[in-house]
């Protein structure tokens, strides 16, 4: 019998030489010259643990095949080539002339369109190889190797060349061995977007689940039942990682031929035909990776993996509580920066470039964003990966529309993650991602970060641009940061307002001063538990030396007397804002707001201005031989719906973070120890000095959390 080997890579070129070995009639045939003339000269060499020895054989180009082929030919090109090696072999199979398709991934459709059914055998190969040369092939190690029938029938033909081919036996499902490795190929290439080995991916805790889930969306698409192979067992997926760490650690080849193809030989991979007709959500986000890699965008990193983690928790933890507005495959970024590799949520009001913005209303414009908000620009530059949009309240304004519903807590789904930026608090605290993005008119990050147990920054107004920003209140708006600790807002904070020569998170020099707003805490809105919680984190702070008093602040006395100025400057800036724009799909909530904001006449609105403007004067007075004002964020723990805003209803949630988006000061939530559901402390301090005050919040965050030594702070270490 005469074989033909079309394609002498890594697998064809080890089956080709070993047939010639164990005494057969081979000819090989690969499209590059450079591979011909080196077997023409040299023969064909393997080499490695497994093996080492040189076949002797003819080699020609596809141009100069037999015009008739009657013996089988083993198919090993590239999956993307499968169309072309058809149409090369179309005509020419005569007699018993068959293909036996030695590929990765499910081609024996377009085999068959091309040669007729009858002449399309599979092949499972599952053993390592690479090609290091033209003509010289490392084989790595042993693995399984099957030939079957497409319609699982054991025939003589598949027998015959199981007994020729060395380490191949036939079986009856080779369609379930396929659909096997395509979820163990669709797995390696997800370790061929880094630069780790094969077994390091496998055997790393933090990509375990992203990796059988992976593997767990492929096999739900298989038409027939998967076979288990070299220690990946469809029925135990989470065990296979370990067994498939062993396979892997133990084999000369160290990285899956797609990473040599994007890092070493810098050319298309298979991606698209092997995970192109697949579906599912993390099917799809590694496809993107490799395709960004190939378009040299990217370049093989552990930050890839990193990325793909995310993407996973995202649909895992973020999905449930309705977080998640868009996903961002492979976003374009900066290579490097102090974000770099950082994935980030960014709130759903905020222009993404090429994303639909929804602001949380079906009423939004369907078509994507042309560019990006300035802050995104920052983002990017900096290395982050901008990967998905997070739900909010209808256009931030405090009202979820029933036909998007709100954003369920992280902790406790039947209570709300809060408003407008709850989606971005609730992937922070889910564990998604480290870093997001909001903003606060009235206290719509530090509410949600209260709510969630996250730390929520306000900045000083102005600090952070918000262009590309959909505005609720021009005067009081502002972007800001959700993030799992104080240390992150403050890497981030430095991102955002371009302020690199400020010093991250400026740790304080001596005890800080706080002073505690005592009409807040005993204010009747605040409930035992989040009273009891916030004077406990007080009496730590103390205790490790801080200068805390209590401070008696006559403005709030005078905000309780005065008529709601935050609330008639919101309703009335947003009435103006949606002007002309057709509001009857808009929720009823959302349209009462912009009612009453139509209804506040100027004097109204010029009275409210005033009031800002004293308001802003008193709390600078109150922070004077002070570094922070400290109080309750919100005076209880989150409720089952979100309360609400601006229409006259008194519920008490923004009375806290309101006056710091009137006066335009820093403020900052911090979640502190409590018994039951988060609680929030609020720390403000002056204008200008954000960063100070975020390194008031670290080292509170720290005190409280139990990292840091009383006396370490005490001593102004």
């Amino acid at each position: 019998m005469r074989y033909l080997v079309l394609g002498c890579g890594a697998i064809g070129g080890t089956v080709a030489a070993g047939l010639v070995r164990d005494g057969h009639d081979v000819m090989v045939s690969d499209a590059d010259p450079a591979v011909v003339r080196a077997v023409n000269e040299r023969g064909l060499t393997i080499s490695g643990p497994v093996e080492n020895f040189t076949a002797e054989l003819p080699a020609v180009t596809p141009a100069d095949l037999p015009q008739r082929l009657d013996g089988p030919v083993l198919l090993a090109v590239k999956a993307h080539h499968t169309a072309a090696a058809a149409a090369t072999l179309a005509g020419r199979l005569h007699g018993d002339g068959h293909v036996v398709s030695l590929q990765n991934g499910l081609n024996a459709g377009v085999l068959t369109e091309s040669l007729g059914a009858g002449r399309v055998v599979e092949a499972f190969v599952n053993f390592g190889a690479d090609v290091l040369e033209p003509g010289l092939v490392l084989r790595g190690n042993r693995g399984t190797f099957v030939i079957g029938e497409i319609d699982g029938t054991v025939t003589d033909r598949v027998r015959s060349l199981a007994a020729d081919i060395a380490d191949a036996r036939a079986t009856d499902n080779v369609l379930g061995y396929l659909w096997a490795k395509q979820a163990y190929g669709a797995m390696l290439f997800a370790t061929a977007v880094s630069d780790l080995a094969i077994f390091e991916v496998l055997q790393d805790a933090a990509y375990q689940l992203l990796l059988t889930e992976l593997a767990r969306q492929v096999l739900g698409q298989a038409p027939v039942t998967p076979m288990a192979f070299d220690g990946f067992d469809p029925a135990d997926l989470a065990g296979s990682l370990g067994r498939l760490a062993d396979f892997n650690r133990g084999s000369a080849k160290t990285h899956s031929g797609v990473y040599r193809d994007l890092a070493v030989r810098h050319r298309p991979t298979e991606v698209g035909a092997i995970l192109g007709p697949l579906h599912g959500p993390l099917v799809r986000r590694v496809a993107e990776l490799v395709t960004a890699i190939e378009h040299g965008s990217r370049t093989c990193s552990r930050a890839n993996l990193d990325l793909l983690a995310a993407y996973e928790r995202l649909e895992r933890l973020g999905r449930p509580v309705n977080a998640v507005v868009s996903v961002i495959g492979a976003p374009d970024r900066a290579p490097d920066g102090p974000l770099a590799g950082q994935p980030v949520a960014v709130k759903d009001i905020i222009a993404v470039a090429g994303t639909v913005t929804t602001y949380g209303s079906p009423a939004h414009d369907p078509a994507p964003a042309g560019h990006d908000a300035e802050l995104v620009r920052r983002l990017r530059t900096a290395g982050a990966e901008v990967f998905a949009t997070s739900q909010c309240l209808e256009y931030a304004a405090g009202f979820a529309h029933p036909d998007v519903g709100d954003t369920r807590n992280p902790g406790d789904p039947s209570r709300t993650s809060g408003g407008s930026s709850g989606g971005s608090a609730a992937l922070v605290a889910a564990g998604v991602c480290d870093l997001a993005i909001g903003t606060d008119t009235g206290g719509s990050i530090r509410i949600p970060a209260a709510y969630c147990g996250v730390a929520g920054l306000k900045p000083t107004s102005g600090l952070i641009p918000l262009d590309g920003v959909f505005p609720l209140s021009p005067t009081c708006d502002n972007a800001g940061t959700l993030t799992a600790t104080a240390a992150g807002a403050a890497r981030l904070l430095s991102v955002l307002a371009n302020r690199d020569g400020d010093e991250v998170g400026e740790r304080p020099v001596s005890a800080p001063r706080l002073r505690v707003l005592t009409a807040q805490l005993a204010d009747p809105s605040v409930t035992s538990e989040v009273r009891a919680a916030v004077t406990a984190a007080l009496d730590t702070l103390a205790a490790a030396g801080w200068d805390i008093r209590e401070l008696t602040a006559p403005w709030l006395d005078e905000l309780a007397a005065w008529e709601d100025p935050l609330g008639v400057i919101v309703a009335r800036e947003a009435h103006l804002v949606h002007a002309g724009r057709d509001t009857r799909r808009y929720a009823a909530g959302t349209r009462a707001l912009l009612e009453f904001g139509a209804s506040v006449s100027d004097e109204r609105y010029d009275r409210a201005l005033g009031r800002r403007a004293e308001l802003t004067a008193a709390i600078e007075a109150s922070l004077d031989g002070a570094d922070a004002l400290a109080g309750p964020t919100v005076g209880y723990t989150a409720p089952e719906q979100d309360p609400p805003f601006g229409v006259g209803d008194d519920n008490a949630e923004g009375r806290f973070t309101g006056p710091y988006n009137l006066s335009g000061h820093p403020a900052v939530s911090l979640p502190v120890p409590s018994a039951g559901l988060p609680v929030g402390i609020q720390f403000a301090g002056h204008r200008g000095r954000d960063q100070a005050l975020l390194g008031i919040a670290i080292a509170a965050e720290e005190l409280l959390s139990g990292r840091v030594p009383a006396r370490v702070l005490a001593n102004g270490s």
